[in-house]
């Protein structure tokens, strides 16, 4: 997804891939008012075989803005609504791992180190 702010281009990339019953989502980019949305939509485009598993790998996300935080917590009310379950792959010094520390959200929000953690 590419969006043009002024003469700048921001660029958040999401790719998805199945690892056993998760739907893992590889975002790499910035997370912000530009980019956040297009984030919400591929979690709601989302139509899984059984239980909805879906893995966001944080990984590759340089910056987290508030609209950005506003989007994980979207994805994760969407798919607890269907009954599934949502956790984020981000390591300890990653600004998605500070974001949760500093907000308490670390308590509502599974994550884990690494996609070899899912479980």
């Amino acid at each position: 997804m590419l969006v043009e702010e002024g003469a700048v281009r921001i660029e958040l990339v999401i790719e998805g891939r199945t690892m056993g019953t998760w739907m893992v989502l590889e975002v790499a980019g910035e997370l912000d008012l530009a980019t956040a949305p297009g984030l919400r939509e591929r979690v709601r485009e989302m139509t899984p075989d059984g239980p909805l598993k879906v893995a966001l790998d944080l990984t590759a996300v340089g910056f987290v803005d508030s609209s950005g935080l506003g989007a994980i917590v979207a994805c994760l009310k969407h798919v607890r609504e269907l009954g599934g379950e949502l956790v984020l792959i981000a390591p300890d010094a990653s600004p998605v791992a500070k974001l949760l520390s500093l907000t308490g959200l670390e308590l509502s929000i599974a994550r884990v180190l690494t996609v070899d953690d899912l479980r």
